[in-house]
């Protein structure tokens, strides 16, 4: 099932959760939303579901309108945070309640339903645990049974909001890979919203990076991360250190200096140099265009990270920058900054 949005827009008051956002999903991929909260994504997904109803814009599942139809005319599991499970009803029941309410001529038959919540119930790995209730199990085991109890319907389209948020970083992380295991065996799209880099990053074809109601970026998650297409992404997308320039005659400049930096095309005016920790190298304060003071040294497992005070045009900003294991680092030590791989924005836009 391919899904198309097209110049959506929704409004709650005088809030624009969505501005103009247009997407294309292809069928059977596995796509992430991806932004801080506030960023439209949860909006976005809720429209796709029919939950929610656009002021403007359309949405097409397989070239067809979708807003004509129900929730339940579009075929669509939902998997939510919180599960929202049936605390009455035990495992098989909850994953057996979607095709038990179907009435009429889309009745199911009973030995139907029985075989279908067993064939779920093993594919992810908890037909062990059909009788029990939702309180006797763990999070993780939660998860599972709402992700067995939206495939029952046997849907074209699977939504997942923030389906692992309510769990532990193990679990998390466990969770993912089985999920993008399961998803390759399913002829389903997917569609997952996550404030979680890592998460998405991991689990997704193509990330939709979003930012205060507008997509800032759809990409691989290679793409999105080497080679972001704004400052809001570099930024919201793994580590960034943010230094100090102004863009003069197509070169870089601090203050009055030049900086024997690309300046990659932008305009004059002020700007920033965005680059990774790992992609700054540490040097004599001489060598460099940025140089400053040592003010703390971290070092966590195979990372050590330092606390570098360089000048900005508006006094002095702290960066972090990634240390050698083998480097010998003090506080109150004058080092240089080095960026090896960076992208240059301009301040004004980032």
């Amino acid at each position: 099932m391919s899904i198309e949005v097209i110049g959506v827009t929704k409004r709650f008051k005088n809030f624009t959760a969505l501005d103009n956002v247009s997407l294309t999903i292809n069928s059977g991929e596995l796509i992430a939303l991806l932004g801080p909260s506030g960023s439209g994504k949860t909006t976005l997904l809720r429209i796709i579901a029919g939950l929610e109803w656009p002021d403007s814009g359309e949405v097409h599942f397989n070239g067809e309108d979708a807003l004509s139809r129900s929730v339940r005319e579009r075929n669509v599991g939902f998997v939510f945070q919180h599960y929202a499970l049936f605390r009455h009803m035990t495992v098989f029941e909850n994953v057996a309640f979607g095709l038990r309410v179907r009435k009429g001529r889309n009745k199911v038959p009973e030995a139907t339903i029985q075989a279908k919540v067993k064939e779920l119930l093993t594919l992810v790995q908890i037909d062990w645990l059909a009788d029990r209730y939702p309180a006797q199990l763990s999070g993780g085991q939660r998860q599972r049974v709402a992700l067995a109890r939206a495939l029952a319907i046997s849907p074209q389209v699977l939504l997942l909001d923030e389906p692992f948020g309510a769990l532990d970083a193990k679990v998390r992380k466990e969770l993912r890979r089985w999920l993008r295991q399961l998803h390759e065996e399913l002829p389903v799209t997917s569609v997952l919203v996550t404030h979680d880099q890592e998460e998405a990053l991991e689990l997704a074809d193509r990330v939709v990076v979003m930012g205060r109601g507008r997509i800032e970026q759809v990409g691989t998650p290679g793409e999105v991360y080497d080679n972001p297409a704004t400052a809001f992404v570099h930024d919201f997308i793994g580590e960034t250190i943010t230094l100090p320039g102004e863009v003069r005659n197509g070169g870089l400049y601090q203050k009055d200096r030049a900086l024997e930096l690309d300046a990659q095309g932008l305009s004059d005016g002020p700007a920033h140099i965005l680059a990774r920790p790992h992609d700054v190298e540490l040097r004599a304060p001489d060598e460099t265009p940025f140089h400053g003071k040592v003010l703390a040294v971290r070092t966590f497992g195979p990372t050590r990270r330092a606390d570098v005070e360089i000048a900005g045009e508006n006094g002095n900003i702290v960066v972090e920058a990634a240390v050698p294991l083998d480097r010998t680092l003090q506080v109150g030590e004058q080092v240089g900054l080095l960026p090896r791989r960076y992208k240059v924005f301009s301040a004004a836009k980032a």
